[in-house]
């Protein structure tokens, strides 16, 4: 299947204009990194349990680059059609999404957390033609979930596993043993190949209210409109390090891990899994800068900080985003590290929309989500679609230069108006300056631990437990991970009870990530109805709101 989006001419026109987009790639600030600092570090991966660490400088990660690109084009791989790969942060990513665009294909990152139920939908819906997984990864076997699922998967031609003894599908010995960069005229395939600044060269899935995960399209131009404001913002430049943990599947940990230090021409410090202990002594070798995360991680690093003044103290800027900052959190942070604390709000149809400055007063990234980056607009308004006052909460709208260009085969869920702006399904308060706060969600999502759990879905699923009629999802305070996962039910005839762990068992049967899974469980005799029959969820988040789930993890 060949992936296209239509761009309309006056939105193009527009965006030229405002310099917004310039059509470039990133191979082409690739190139520019390797004309004029060919032997700086471009990465620099960690893995966590085997202590690993790999340095490539960007005269390296581009020869690396060429021969996968020659490599992928030999195993059939054409212009516009999807590669899928389900890796950590490791420089295999970077390499891969570099030589997808150097032959234009479409680069698909999926999170490791998904399992079966997850890439059963998403492999086929994409009809991915290469998936590359690891071997294994936080003791879990890719290689053998994949091979139970090709019989599924018609058009998946081809499986490349990371570290595997199997020569015939080693990721290894298939992209980068042989040297096809010098059979064939590599000048001439990439001059042929090459995307154009509005072509598809990703996607990404988010989960929304559908039932199922969105494909979200992104182009070169709709990517980079937003990665050269956001690091002006943050006045970042090639002296800056940017250490990324966030998962790089992830568009946090897509944009400002992977593609952001190649526009910058500095080192991206890679770490494949989340370790505060490990991420401190990355830091005390690496010495980065930058980096940006959820919440949660930025608790766990400030919680041992103190234990390692010297180690975090070249780090200068935090972005923080995917769940508001505790101002408790802010405070510890002035006195735990020296880095600014910036906020910042976003999706994964825009990138990072409005974030704080950091010259702003550190209070603003309590109170607020920041401000419109450059080339993005966002408006708060009523159900009528009129501008509400200053202060007052109502639906955030968005519209701008990084806003996606389609959702794949759901033409009908992109719901832009004439004017360009797109429902974000927050709401939200504006100040007098344009600063934003996300006060609540219309959209049915819960985000644990700044990691969208698919409600519907999940919803879906347990209505098919034998003991369960009628089910509703929502999310729970909580100070580490922003929410956790509640479910409420009510159970059929001659079903007395229902445990935590048997709905657990039952998900886990249906191979649902464990991300995923509810961690408290309340049977109630009814759940609250409108007269028509819909379930009010707000009554079931204002009950959550006193649950205390320190001790209902699953297990």
């Amino acid at each position: 299947m060949n992936i296209t989006a239509t761009v309309s001419g006056e939105r193009r026109a527009s965006m030229i204009e405002s310099d917004a987009w310039n059509d470039m790639i990133i191979t082409d600030y690739l190139d520019q990194a390797v004309s004029s600092m060919a032997d700086s570090p471009a990465l620099i991966s960690y893995r966590v349990n085997q202590n690993e660490r790999r340095s490539l400088s960007y005269l390296e990660l581009n020869q690396v680059v060429s021969r996968m690109a020659a490599c992928l084009a030999s195993l059939g791989v054409n212009k516009g059609e999807v590669v899928s790969c389900q890796l950590p942060n490791w420089w295999q990513m970077t390499a891969l999404h570099l030589a997808c665009v150097r032959i234009g294909a479409v680069f698909n990152p999926l999170m490791p957390i998904f399992r079966e139920h997850e890439l059963r939908f998403m492999l086929s819906h994409a009809q991915s033609r290469v998936l590359v997984v690891p071997q294994s990864f936080r003791g879990f076997d890719y290689a053998a979930m994949v091979d139970g699922l090709r019989a599924e998967l018609p058009a998946l031609s081809h499986v490349l596993v990371i570290d595997s003894n199997d020569e015939s599908r080693c990721f290894q010995r298939v992209l980068l043993d042989r040297a096809r960069e010098e059979e064939v005229d590599t000048d001439a395939l990439f001059n042929e190949r090459r995307p154009a600044g509005d072509d598809v060269v990703q996607l990404l899935y988010t989960s929304g209210t559908t039932g199922e995960p969105k494909g979200v399209l992104h182009s070169s131009n709709t990517l980079w409109s937003n990665i050269r404001p956001y690091a002006e913002r943050l006045h970042l430049g090639s002296k800056d390090i940017v250490f990324m943990a966030s998962p790089m599947a992830h568009q946090t940990g897509f944009l400002y891990g992977l593609m952001m230090p190649i526009y910058l021409k500095s080192a991206a410090v890679l770490q494949d899994a989340w370790d505060p202990a490990f991420a401190v002594q990355v830091a005390k070798a690496e010495r980065p800068t930058f980096t940006m995360a959820s919440t949660p991680f930025l608790a766990d690093l400030i919680e041992i900080a103190p234990q390692y003044p010297e180690e975090l103290s070249s780090l200068r800027i935090f972005v923080s985003a995917g769940a508001p900052i505790p101002g408790a959190l802010v405070e510890r942070a002035g006195a735990a590290i020296n880095a600014r604390i910036v906020s910042a709000w976003g999706m994964t149809e825009n990138g990072a929309v409005t974030m704080t400055r950091p010259e702003d007063d550190p209070e603003r990234a309590i109170n607020s989500d920041g401000v419109a980056l450059p080339h993005m607009e966002v408006r708060v308004v009523d159900e009528s679609g009129a501008e509400v006052p200053q202060g007052t909460e109502g639906n955030l709208l968005v519209r701008g230069a990084s806003l996606f260009i389609g959702y794949l085969k759901r033409p009908d869920l992109y719901d832009v108006d004439e004017h360009g702006w797109f429902p974000t399904g927050d709401l939200a308060r504006m100040d007098a300056q344009g600063y934003i706060r996300i006060t609540g969600r219309t959209k049915d999502v819960v985000i644990r631990g700044g990691e969208n759990v698919p409600v519907v879905e999940i919803e879906n699923l347990l209505y098919k437990h034998p003991a369960i009629s009628a089910v509703a999802l929502v999310g729970c305070p909580d100070a580490r991970l922003g929410e956790r996962l509640c479910a409420y039910v009510t159970l059929h005839e001659g079903h007395r009870s229902l445990s935590l762990q048997e709905v657990v068992s039952f998900l886990l049967e249906k191979q649902l990530t464990r991300n995923y899974l509810p961690e408290h469980l309340e049977v109630l005799p009814a759940l609250p109805r409108t007269p028509s029959g819909k379930i009010q969820k707000f009554k079931l988040r204002e009950q959550a709101k006193s649950i205390s789930l320190a001790a209902a993890k699953p297990a």
